[in-house]
């Protein structure tokens, strides 16, 4: 879906153009950019829309807040031009465009990314987000949104490098890393780690996304390791449950296909001494201690892999935890956990 849509806007922004703009257009649109509270948005606008906007009879402008030009001073040129589309860009459309379509901008060469996660919300470009419920200004052909900040002119998308040789089943005598949360100076898989740490954030796996920022920059060697992570709505209380990160983490790099390919009973290992993650399946379902994996493969590179999970992979029941559960113990029956997963 996303190829014809980029083709589409491709073809569009390779139109020429008899018209422009109207003058009392932009005006109008300046005023109400100030009135909103862009007021430096507004000025540059009016200073710089005769030499910065062509003759086209559309525009899309994304209005970074005064915060962003307080931080960073007034910009160059050219990143006022990585903010103008020359397509007119309603909100529908915008919600409407898969993550990957590719925006056309006055900077030659450069283009916006939508990152929008799967859910639809929020909207984003380059991984910033539109503010606005609704355009700043919007007469069908003028479009202004506001956004959180300044678009990066560096940023990329995360891609996959190559379809990967599936590794053999991990060995328990792999090497635990470092645990302490101390960074490494030069670590080789830094790189992609703060690929996959974006991508799990524009997904939704905001906490573990931090985990990998905290954690694994502390790790000693680059070793092949494979992350199960949980959506954030799984974890309750992730930052006073220490063990959480190393038990959803495994030893080596195991794709989809390495993951499928293992019999029932198949046990690996974690960087979490005593915890295993043991393979089994319900019909065509494949589980992880139980867990079905929710999105395969979300991210690889030479040697880490990230699926998505639904739900954490517990801890096993304590002897306590058996006592409290068990009769006489003051629990009604009522109280008793009960899985109601459904496949």
């Amino acid at each position: 879906m996303a190829e014809p849509l980029l083709v589409f806007i491709i073809l569009l922004s390779l139109l020429s153009f008899s018209s422009a703009l109207p003058a009392q257009a932009v005006q109008d649109a300046a005023e109400i950019l100030s009135d909103s509270g862009y007021v430096s948005m507004a000025m540059t606008l009016e200073l710089v829309s005769e030499s910065l906007i062509p003759q086209s009879p559309s525009l899309t402008i994304f209005a970074p807040p005064d915060s962003a030009f307080t931080k960073s001073g007034q910009p160059a040129l050219s990143l006022f031009q990585y903010h103008f589309c020359l397509l007119p860009l309603p909100l529908q459309t915008l919600k409407s465009l898969p993550p990957g379509t590719k925006i056309p901008t006055l900077l030659s060469g450069h283009s916006l990314s939508v990152t929008t996660p799967p859910s639809g919300v929020p909207i984003s470009l380059n991984n910033v987000k539109i503010t606005s419920g609704s355009p700043i200004y919007d007469d069908g052909f003028l479009i202004i949104f506001g956004i959180e900040n300044f678009f990066d002119l560096n940023f990329h998308l995360p891609t996959p490098t190559r379809i990967p040789i599936p590794d053999p089943v991990c060995g328990s005598s792999s090497p635990a890393p470092s645990a302490n949360g101390t960074a490494t100076a030069g670590f080789p898989g830094a790189s992609w780690f703060e690929e996959a740490s974006e991508m799990l954030r524009s997904h939704g796996y905001n906490v573990m996304a931090s985990f990998v920022d905290l954690q694994l920059l502390g790790f000693k060697n680059a070793n092949p390791m494979t992350v199960f992570a949980p959506l954030d709505q799984a974890m309750d209380n992730p930052l006073q449950e220490s063990s959480i990160f190393l038990r959803h983490v495994v030893p080596c790099r195991l794709m989809w296909s390495d993951l499928a390919g293992f019999n029932d009973g198949v046990v690996l290992p974690t960087y979490m001494q005593g915890f295993t993650i043991t393979i089994s399946r319900n019909g065509d379902v494949l589980l992880l201690n139980g867990v079905p994996v929710f999105s395969a493969n979300m991210y690889y590179g030479d040697t880490f892999v990230v699926h998505g999970l639904r739900e954490t992979l517990a801890m096993p029941e304590t002897p306590e935890d058996a006592d409290e559960s068990s009769p006489g113990s003051g629990r009604t029956d009522d109280e008793v956990p009960f899985d109601n997963t459904e496949f």
